[in-house]
């Protein structure tokens, strides 16, 4: 249940392909936003050459090791040595004052591809303290992944962007508005011509989105194919799983055969119990996946940590049918609740943006139940219209102690499946929430563990050999913050407050942030699978 990111290849305002030309921006840092502090913009874009020396850092290095105080010398894009370093005259030297400094944090599911290129600052990511992140996801991808990377290289953002080819795209490609459908071995094979392709350029591996459509018509067997083809090219595959309610057990039990018979690397997308009658199986969910992988199977997943999601009303009927009243009846009662359910994309009637369901239904004087099953019928004749999207939700459907348990569990890494300007807060509020919330107030974690969550776990569920752990010869993609503020403040009525907290960000050895406030400066990276640092 996640947002959509299909506009991207549709054609709209946010796609950046569009016969334009796209010309190269310098990596220069503006003297624009010059900081009064001990460490300026200005000096530090005089001493891009020479070395930069963190001290007085608590060192914590992603490796679930205890923090340690020391300090970190950055040269050029590198990592060249830690620990109790002496200065050299011509280091630019950055004080950290005892705050926490952590290897970059590594976004394994993000829907920014729809907007980095005309938000290079990326400011929802940045000022978490993100430096890669992972696109492509729920089986929806930029296509072709030449010509978005091509763009990336040409005019780089802040961040480092690595991409998965997704299978609803492939399936979009392939059979076009007839898609309801199960696809013919001939449609399969034109689909793996151009996952070939998608690999070729630098996909991570293979993404499907099974609860969305088009992926919803697929049958295993056709996932199956297209994932084999991902495995023997040394990629990885990440699913938003068929069902993350009514039928979970059946959807995790065929990311687990992928897993068994692909025999590479399977992560399960945004982890959750979304059904009421779910709720408190997470005990069991995670003996399951600890029983996989005591098979063998190489297993993973992430995690988002709120209790609410976003996407379409569509996605909480699998039949696709607004007028089955009954099933709209066994949504409400499920799956999300008319008071957890808001609207944040409304094209038919603007003014409902912001609203409950319930509020909705009161405005109409409908129940509930009709007013969900009216305001779909509206959204899909507004669709068919327009081509536009017709709605877009935030539904409540898990909790808390789930969400604690799946972020306790040692494979799951953090992510936060949103994007640049994404209603839902998880997309400017996800990891300084874990940071806050799950470590600092509720001791879930220790602040290594949920470092590590951040940093070397997913990194390694990714495939990146050269980031995720300070060390010597590791790409210097690094974070500072103060772990005694540090805080989301995003919201679902303020869902682009930026957190508190995050002090510097590096990206390749350069300053991205500091005190909050970013400069010019995009030294962003296209990370591809046959990149040598995978």
């Amino acid at each position: 249940m996640d947002l959509d990111t299909r506009k991207f290849r549709q054609g709209s305002p946010d796609r950046p392909f569009a016969g334009r030309p796209i010309g190269r921006v310098s990596n220069i840092i503006s003297t624009a936003l010059i900081s009064t502090t001990a460490v300026t913009w200005l000096t530090i874009a005089s001493s891009l050459l020479a070395d930069t020396l963190i001290i007085n850092a608590r060192i914590i290095d992603g490796s679930g090791s205890p923090a340690m105080l020391g300090s970190v010398r950055l040269s050029g894009d590198r990592i060249s040595a830690l620990g109790d370093l002496t200065a050299d005259g011509a280091d630019q030297i950055i004080d950290a004052n005892g705050l926490v400094l952590a290897p970059g944090f590594i976004d394994t599911h993000s829907h920014l591809d729809s907007s980095i290129l005309s938000d290079r600052n990326a400011l929802a990511m940045v000022t978490q303290g993100i430096t890669t992140a992972v696109v492509g996801q729920d089986g929806d991808s930029p296509y072709p992944l030449t010509d978005f990377f091509a763009a990336l290289e040409a005019t780089p953002a802040k961040i480092n962007v690595a991409a998965y080819a997704g299978h609803n795209t492939l399936r979009d490609e392939v059979m076009g508005a007839d898609f309801r459908r199960v696809a013919t071995d001939e449609e399969i094979a034109r689909m793996s011509g151009l996952l070939q392709k998608e690999l070729a350029a630098g996909a991570l591996g293979l993404s499907t989105g099974l609860e969305d459509e088009p992926g919803i018509y697929s049958q295993t067997d056709e996932v199956m194919y297209l994932a084999q083809l991902a495995a023997e090219t040394g990629g990885r595959y990440i699913s938003h799983i068929r069902s993350e309610d009514r039928w979970f057990d059946d959807a995790l039990e065929e990311i687990i055969e992928i897993g068994r018979v692909t025999r590479m690397p399977v992560q399960i997308s945004h982890l959750k119990l979304a059904m009421a009658s779910q709720w408190g199986r997470a005990p069991w969910i995670i003996q399951r996946l600890y029983a996989a992988r005591e098979e063998g199977i190489d297993l993973t997943a992430d995690i988002y940590p709120y209790t609410y999601w976003q996407s379409n009303m569509m996605v909480l009927l699998p039949e696709r049918d607004p007028m089955d009243l009954d099933d709209v009846d066994f949504v409400l009662a499920e799956l999300a609740p008319p008071d957890g359910i808001i609207f944040t994309h409304f094209p038919s009637q603007p003014s409902y943006v912001g609203m409950t369901l319930t509020e909705i239904a009161a405005v109409r004087r409908q129940t509930p139940v009709e007013t969900f099953s009216a305001l779909a019928q509206l959204s899909i004749s507004h669709e068919a219209a327009t081509g536009e999207a017709g709605n877009m939700i935030i539904g409540t459907s898990m909790r808390e102690d789930d969400i604690a348990a799946f972020i306790a569990w040692p494979h799951a890494n953090i992510c936060t499946d949103g994007g640049l300007r994404d209603r839902h807060p998880r997309g400017a509020g996800s990891f300084p929430r874990v940071l806050g919330r799950y470590v600092r107030e509720q001791g879930i974690l220790s602040l290594e563990d949920a470092i590590h969550r951040m940093t070397a776990l997913p990194a390694r569920h990714m495939g990146f050999g050269e980031r995720g752990v300070i060390a010597p010869g590791m790409i210097a993609d690094l974070v500072m913050f103060n772990p005694d503020t540090i805080i989301d403040r995003a919201t679902i009525s303020a869902p682009f407050a930026t957190s508190e907290g995050i002090h510097s960000v590096w990206v390749a050895g350069t300053l991205v942030l500091h005190e909050g406030a970013v400069n010019e400066a995009f030294p962003g990276r296209v990370i591809r699978r046959t990149s040598t640092e995978l």
